[in-house]
């Protein structure tokens, strides 16, 4: 069996990460109206993350991008689940998700 050498170099992952990273980003700075849209633009920008650790470490040959991208996936699912777990706290006692509504917390 023949290995089969991929097209795909390390340029092809960085131009995609790249563009996730600046979704996310446009995301967060041009929708301030909805939590749950902006939790979703983190998530975009961590995986352009991800795809860059992930990238360099098989491109160096080196394991420890791979691993650091484990931990940041952990740390990524936590914050999606306490984030959502207390946006659903907040629409219950609220009605609604808007940002603009949060500075009624303060105090």
């Amino acid at each position: 069996m023949e290995f089969l050498v991929s097209p795909l170099t390390l340029n092809h992952f960085l131009v995609v990460a790249a563009v996730l990273f600046t979704l996310g980003a446009m995301g967060i700075f041009l929708n301030r109206k909805n939590i749950i849209v902006i939790l979703m633009c983190v998530e975009l920008i961590l995986l352009a993350v991800n795809i860059n650790f992930v990238s360099f470490a098989v491109s160096l040959g080196d394991l420890h991008g791979q691993i650091f991208t484990l931990f940041v996936l952990t740390v990524a699912a936590a914050e999606a689940a306490i984030g959502l777990a207390i946006l659903v706290v907040y629409f219950r006692n609220r009605d609604s998700v808007s940002v603009a509504d949060l500075n009624l917390l303060k105090g």
